[in-house]
């Protein structure tokens, strides 16, 4: 098992940046894949980045150039640098892993606010 505890959401303006970490119980350094997502009201789930081993990083449109995806193995957390923040960005962000290809299920931290107002 992994457990995982997001941490540095807040409330910021416009512009503005944060960092997001996610600090797991175990080593990460042979994860398969570490993702985050965020939820906003009356919304569903949205992916907004992915990191695996292999170190191939992807984002969703809507943040690419703005949010980076990185990780600390010898801290064993996942973190997401958020740039130029946007009113629209405001969300409950969701760390997520998956240890293994063939796993059938994730695990997710509990979410940390990220709320982008002036």
């Amino acid at each position: 098992q992994v457990q995982l505890v997001e941490s540095g959401g807040g409330s910021v303006q416009p512009g503005e940046s944060l960092r997001l970490s996610c600090a797991a119980s175990r080593t990460i350094a042979s994860i398969y894949r570490m993702r985050w997502y965020r939820q906003a009201p009356g919304k569903q789930r949205e992916l907004v980045a992915t990191k695996s081993t292999i170190g191939s990083l992807n984002y969703a449109d809507s943040v690419k150039g703005r949010f980076t995806i990185s990780s600390d193995n010898a801290k064993n957390t996942v973190y997401l640098q958020m740039d130029s923040l946007k009113p629209e960005d405001t969300a409950v962000y969701y760390c997520n892993v998956r240890q293994n290809p063939w796993d059938e299920y994730d695990y997710w931290g509990q979410g940390t606010q990220v709320t982008v107002s002036s």
